[in-house]
């Protein structure tokens, strides 16, 4: 019998899975844990009985094609914990995949658990029902978050967002960017996303984009975090006739963020953590037309920015679908690297923001946990 199962859909979910288990583990340094897991909670001794990134599918589109598999993947993990039967399950982000999942192990008598609520204040408000079947406790990451799950009957706990405790109020920019071998003068992080998906929509627009900032500044610098050797191949064929001093980073997007400017950013959860870094940002993102069409006619807020999200305002620009091109974001890099007084404002907002969110989330997510664990026993 393993004591909790868990599902991670990506590479952020891996990492914010790593946390929040570590901190169990100063408690119960004999808990077993399986389920889906990326390299973070493998290494600290999560049983991976599928990878992290079979589940790394976004978009409606996407996801059709993706859709066998998915279907198979889920269904067989599902049997998988139906059978070991942990004393709790946890659900990390992947919200299509996991309540589907969680609604059978509750029904089994499983207690389940879910970490990162969907974003129904953005879209799709009529999951809240599906929500309450599937899951016996709900964490979330924002403060706005916990009324809506109370108001619907649904248990939840604010924990804070772990990625608020593990970032420096204050980051080390020339530490960052000696670690980088970066020379002097500005130095612009393009962040096109974690998915191969993403990174083929974004790395060539963000590269352009870098042709266009040289222009007025020559003495610029850009970094750009892999994800993946497969991310690193898709950005060097991006980049091919392009003329861009660029460092492309196996992984290491703190230290590209901490040693920064200015950041561009495909939307999700790079957003936060550049905010967090306290560093002016451009959002963008492409996804395929039909995807688009039909995320806007669900879309009941008017950003796509955890940042903006969070201060309630366009505090940095967002550049989506045909507004987001190469002339656009250029403009909005130049902007923000010649206005220091501007610069200086953003960064107060986002000092602002982390403070709210740091709130120890890994101890409190584990304290959340903990009773259904002991139950269990």
């Amino acid at each position: 019998m393993i004591d909790l199962g868990v599902v991670a859909g990506e590479a952020s979910g891996d990492l914010l899975g790593a946390h929040f288990i570590a901190a169990l583990q100063q408690s119960r340094p004999d808990l077993q844990a399986a389920g889906i897991a990326g390299p973070r909670m493998i290494e600290i001794g999560v049983k991976a009985i599928y990878p992290s990134e079979k589940l790394a599918v976004n978009g409606y589109v996407e996801v059709l094609r993706h859709l066998p598999e998915l279907l198979w993947i889920r269904s067989r993990i599902t049997r998988y914990f139906l059978r070991e039967r942990p004393r709790a399950f946890v659900g990390i982000d992947a919200p299509d995949f996991n309540f589907t999942l969680e609604a059978k192990l509750k029904q089994a008598g499983i207690p389940t658990v879910h970490f990162v609520s969907p974003s129904i204040w953005a879209w799709r408000p009529e999951r809240i029902h599906r929500i309450k079947q599937a899951v016996s406790h709900m964490l979330v990451v924002f403060p706005f978050e916990e009324k809506i799950y109370r108001d619907a009957g649904v248990p939840v706990t604010y924990v804070g967002h772990p990625l608020a405790d593990v970032i420096p109020l204050e980051p080390d920019t020339a530490g960052a960017r000696v670690a980088l071998g970066l020379q002097t003068g500005p130095v612009v992080a393009l962040l096109p996303g974690s998915r191969l998906s993403e990174v083929t929509r974004h790395a060539r627009l963000m590269l352009e984009t870098a042709v266009r900032v040289l222009r007025h500044h020559p003495d610029a610098q850009f970094v750009l975090p892999a994800a993946s050797e497969a991310a690193s191949r898709l950005i060097r064929q991006a980049g091919q006739g392009l003329d861009v001093p660029l460092h492309i980073l196996a992984g290491q997007s703190h230290t590209a963020l901490a040693a920064c400017d200015v950041a561009l950013v495909a939307s999700g959860t790079a957003t936060l953590e550049a905010a967090l870094f306290k560093k002016p940002m451009a959002i963008t993102y492409r996804v395929p037309a039909l995807t688009a069409h039909l995320m806007r006619k669900k879309a009941l807020l008017p950003w796509i920015g955890l940042p903006n999200i969070l201060a309630h305002d366009f505090v940095v620009p967002e550049r989506v679908q045909e507004d987001a091109t190469p002339e656009n974001l250029a403009n909005d890099t130049l902007a923000w690297l010649d206005d220091a007084p501007r610069r200086r404002a953003v960064v107060e907002t986002f000092r602002g923001i982390h403070l709210s969110l740091r709130q120890d989330a890994s101890a409190r997510i584990a304290e959340a946990i903990a009773p259904y664990l002991a139950a269990g026993t």
